[in-house]
């Protein structure tokens, strides 16, 4: 079947798109596994890496429902510019961090810019028709997750040349991201398409999920954020987990996240979407939470490199069927000229999620031993099941639609 030219750019711009994310996650993925190592260096422990972590998180979590809302308004285009600037910024401090608070300024200039993730699933979602929009997410997440695999090689590598290199390299990563998305990425909210009007404040937005979370996009959005915060948790505290129990360090570490980046690219790109047509998004997203809870709660009983190789393959697994199905249903149950306020919204509970989980996991480590982290997580994840028992009776399979804009 012949694809009409609205499909056709929609995949362009999709692909743009794709690029863009690839290069700020390849930026992000040369920097985040060495933070550990670099903040031990400087006398901290797991829970202060793991308020490093969350530092990032509460940052996001005040700006993604702003930058959501400012989107919405005035465009997707301007607010994906600036916070990638903002990345840019956050680096060069990174690369001549010399202690703690530094390192703690660094992430949280990030986290500013890393609200705009909402900018991004919103640019999707205004592009893309509502039945493919599970599947184009899952290509951007396998563009992002090629960069989870790529970055953390080249960032150890570029360690051995000196310990500014990597946040430096990034940096220059960033500008030039900024200078592509410039020139090839187009706006795609209109007056048309419901720009320029916002019903809903985001204090509002952020109040109804809280006082009706039984509303379907209320749980969605639960479910993305206790996931998303037990992925999180169990991140931050992953690299002191394997130093401990298999003798990783700063060198060797970037080959454990290519490990996982790859196979969330493979997934991503060459079965969700064959999966998404077969079970639809509710199903799926079931599924991945499934998995995800499973290798969380295996991966401390593994003492074997193989062992961890076939549990740790859960995790990629299991968010890569969780996360861009819960997303695209969001997108589905919100006015279009909401769609950014909500995703924002999304990513703010997402971002408490960050804050909380890693400092819970972080003070598991330090005090009650290497397994419990992994437990509480996985013990977590696992509830938000309760929440997602009627998501395929309310979301049905939809017919095909003409409007490429959904």
């Amino acid at each position: 079947m012949t694809d009409t030219p609205d499909q056709r750019g929609a995949f362009a711009r999709l692909a743009v798109l794709m690029v863009t994310a690839f290069i700020d996650m390849l930026g992000l993925l040369m920097v985040l596994p060495l933070l550990p190592f670099y903040a031990a260096e400087l006398g901290a422990g797991g829970f202060v890496v793991g308020m490093l972590v969350s530092s990032f998180a509460v940052a996001q979590l005040v700006s993604a429902p702003l930058w959501g809302r400012f989107s919405d308004k005035y465009g997707r285009r301007p607010a994906l510019l600036v916070g990638l600037g903002a990345s840019a910024v956050a680096y060069l401090v990174f690369a001549y961090a010399d202690s703690l608070w530094l390192l703690f300024l660094s992430r949280i200039v990030q986290g500013a810019g890393g609200g705009t993730v909402s900018v991004v699933q919103a640019y999707v979602a205004d592009a893309t028709r509502p039945e493919d929009r599970a599947k184009s997410l899952g290509w951007l997440s396998a563009a992002t997750n090629a960069g989870v695999a790529v970055g953390p090689v080249i960032g150890s590598l570029l360690n051995g040349a000196g310990r500014s290199t990597p946040g430096l390299v990034a940096a220059a990563f960033c500008v030039i991201n900024v200078l592509f998305a410039w020139r090839f990425l187009g706006e795609t909210r209109t007056k048309g398409s419901g720009a320029g009007k916002v019903r809903r404040s985001s204090r509002s937005a952020v109040w109804r999920v809280v006082s009706h979370s039984g509303e379907p996009a209320s749980r969605l959005i639960w479910i993305y954020a206790v996931n998303m915060g037990a992925f999180q948790g169990v991140t931050a505290i992953l690299a002191l987990f394997l130093a401990v129990r298999f003798g990783v360090t700063e060198r060797t570490i970037g080959w454990v996240f290519m490990y996982l980046g790859t196979i969330s690219v493979v997934v991503r790109a060459l079965a969700l979407g064959k999966l998404v047509d077969r079970l639809g998004e509710a199903r799926l997203s079931r599924y991945g939470v499934v998995l995800l809870a499973g290798g969380l709660g295996l991966l401390p009983l593994t003492r074997e490199l193989w062992q961890l190789a076939a549990v740790v393959a859960l995790l990629p697994l299991g968010t890569a069927f969780t996360f861009p199905c819960v997303t695209a249903l969001l997108s589905r149950v919100v006015a279009g000229d909401e769609r950014g306020l909500y995703m924002g919204v999304q990513q703010t509970f997402g971002g408490a999620a960050r804050v909380l989980f890693p400092l819970l996991t972080g003070w598991a480590f330090d005090r009650l031993g290497v397994a419990w982290p992994f437990v509480l997580a996985a013990v977590l994840a696992s509830g938000t099941l309760l929440l997602s028992g009627h998501l395929e009776a309310t979301f049905r399979p939809q017919p095909a639609s003409p409007d490429p804009v959904g």
